[in-house]
């Protein structure tokens, strides 16, 4: 294997592990998600990364991989409680009720509107970039991002923020 490759991947562990983190909505499902895309990143690029956007195609790959999983077990309803009460404690005691918050809001919206506002807001994804790696409609990306930030401000109980893209 491409020690470049490795080296490359190595440094994207943490984006990639907050994406699925966001996704998933724990830790264990998410550590699994990104060891799934990994060794499929590995597999499909077979050393012959040069050329690609390797970020992207990770989130990508972790994207789909995620709506796989979603799909075969059919969980999208029990998706919220995928992280048990006793569980939650301690982090409630480490983060800020905010933080706490908008995590749970999150955690209650759609898959596809999570995966978005995720990707634009906490990944800094451009509309374009994002769209690219769900494979919708520039349109449909910036509408998914949209709602979800309306969704997350009615949640948090704030008005939504201007959205500099679609004014």
């Amino acid at each position: 294997m491409d020690r470049g490759l490795r080296t490359a991947l190595a440094q994207l562990l943490p984006d990639l592990r907050a994406f699925a983190r966001y996704l998933t909505g724990s830790r264990t499902e998410a550590d699994d998600l990104v060891q799934e895309a990994v060794l499929r990143t590995l597999r499909s690029l077979d050393g012959r990364s040069e050329g690609v956007d390797l970020r992207a195609w990770c989130l990508a790959v972790i994207r789909n991989t995620f709506h796989e999983q979603l799909r075969s077990r059919r969980r999208e309803q029990r998706l919220a409680e995928v992280m048990p009460e006793d569980q939650e404690a301690p982090a409630e005691q480490e983060v800020p009720g905010r933080i706490r918050d908008l995590t749970r809001a999150l955690r209650e919206l759609p898959p596809l509107l999570r995966e978005a506002v995720i990707l634009v807001g906490a990944q800094g994804l451009s509309h374009q970039e994002a769209a690219d790696i769900c494979a919708v409609p520039l349109g449909t990306m910036k509408a998914r991002v949209s709602r979800a930030r309306r969704l997350l401000a009615e949640a948090l109980d704030k008005p939504p923020p201007p959205d500099p893209v679609m004014t």
